[in-house]
């Protein structure tokens, strides 16, 4: 093969690459140091949270999740995560949360949810973020309602308040081709 060939066909595959496209995404979270920066009513929810976290039976990963649902009639909804010595039969304590919340209010939309979660040694340290089938839920309740909510994750470092589950969950099925379209 000839140096000039070889070259043109470089000079192909550059051409190839050059039409690609890019998709950006960005997300934001507001960072506060504690609770007591965050509105009254926020702190109640993260209390709650607290609360529900202690409740948790997770006597195999010994990794307590506590969450608290704000609804928009005012009611107060948590739940905590419930293990299973069969793995995929336990539920997150986000999901455990919402689908109680959906199932008595199911004209209710959703707020708020704050999530913490803690070990043996207390709180951790850095908030965590719901798993994906937990953040698709969330993300379910967003559309079901149509209407965004805050999604405040707990921890001793920080807490991060979210403004969107589309914010954890950017490219995220959202069922429109299970929708029969009149056959």
């Amino acid at each position: 093969m000839s140096p000039s060939r070889d070259y043109r066909i470089i000079t192909i595959l550059c051409a190839q690459f050059t039409i690609m496209k890019q998709l950006s995404l960005t997300t934001t979270i507001d960072i506060f140091e504690t609770a007591k920066e965050m509105s009254a009513k926020e702190q109640e929810l993260i209390k709650a949270a607290e609360e529900a976290c202690k409740k948790a039976y997770a006597p195999y990963s010994e990794f307590n999740v506590g969450a608290a649902v704000l609804l928009e009639n005012g009611e107060l909804i948590t739940g905590s995560n419930q293990e299973n010595a069969a793995y995929p039969s336990g539920l997150c304590a986000e999901r455990t949360a919402i689908f109680y919340a959906n199932a008595q209010y199911p004209e209710t939309p959703v707020v708020s949810i704050a999530i913490i979660a803690m070990n043996k040694h207390g709180i951790i340290k850095n908030p965590v973020a719901p798993c994906g089938a937990c953040r698709q839920v969330l993300l379910e309740t967003e559309l079901r309602f149509k209407k965004a909510y805050d999604i405040i994750l707990v921890g001793q470092s920080s807490i991060q308040k979210v403004k969107s589950s589309k914010d954890l969950l950017p490219l995220s099925f959202v069922g429109e081709g299970l929708l029969k379209s009149g056959e």
